[in-house]
């Protein structure tokens, strides 16, 4: 028996990076997959094949806008027309928009607060009627080592990754009653697309200042996220776990 068998997930941004290193973990463990993409429509038809020939479960992309409430709403509604139930729910869409704050201009604090966010809240709203309908459901919310200990030029970034950890735990009491669970992952350095890109240099810094001395990788978060998602932990909720490595402590 798989660890997720006969479950229903929700993960938002799963085209690549750490949402494409969850579906690919969640799928290997028995979960059907829907998941939205923003606008990479080859990717996301490349990842339902290759999850559905792999593991034999039905999966399905979705094209909506996580940061749009209306998109957010219809986006759940196809789901649970197609699929007939959600067990978890990951939100996991967020971008950067990095700058010393002197120098950030509005756009970006909106933008990042409206992806990183406001999707929070508009995927989770749009969940609550099918979880409080089952009695039954698991909430995952991607944060980040920054919401808990800031950086000085993502103050953007930070207070959108801080405000995910007071919604879900605001979510754990209000929900709890009705046996939904609400976490947090808040992964560390993890070597994704995004981080190739910073150069060998810069990679180096990052991984001298980690106790386990090396990023991590998008399965490592996966299956932080496999524990929470899966019966394994039916009285965790509320909580912040951090992937990290050791580098906050």
């Amino acid at each position: 028996m798989k660890l997720l068998d006969n479950k229903t997930a929700i993960i938002t941004g799963a085209s690549r990076g750490i949402g494409k290193g969850i579906a690919e973990k969640f799928a290997e463990q028995g979960c059907n997959i829907a998941f939205s993409f923003a606008s990479s429509v080859d990717k996301a038809k490349a990842l339902e094949e290759e999850l559905v020939s792999k593991f034999g479960v039905k999966v399905k992309g979705f094209q909506s806008n996580a940061a749009d409430f209306e998109s957010s709403q219809k986006f759940v509604e196809e789901v649970v027309a197609e699929f007939g139930r959600i067990d978890i729910l990951i939100n996991n869409a967020g971008i950067t928009r990095d700058n010393l704050l002197m120098r950030m201009s509005e756009e970006q604090w909106d933008e990042i607060m409206n992806v990183n966010l406001k999707s929070v809240f508009n995927l989770t709203k749009a969940s609550l009627r099918t979880f409080l309908k089952q009695k039954n459901g698991s909430i995952i919310n991607m944060s980040s080592v920054v919401g808990v200990m800031g950086n000085a030029g993502q103050s953007n970034y930070a207070a959108t990754k801080a405000g995910v950890i007071g919604f879900t735990k605001s979510m754990a009491k209000e929900l709890g009653s009705r046996n939904i669970r609400c976490n947090v992952i808040a992964p560390g350095f993890i070597e994704t697309e995004m981080t190739a890109e910073l150069g060998e240099e810069a990679l180096k810094k990052w991984t001298d200042g980690i106790p386990l001395k090396r990023g991590g990788t998008p399965e490592d978060v996966a299956n932080a996220c496999i524990y929470l998602g899966s019966d394994m932990s039916t009285y965790v909720s509320g909580q912040v776990l951090s992937v990290c490595g050791g580098m906050l402590m």
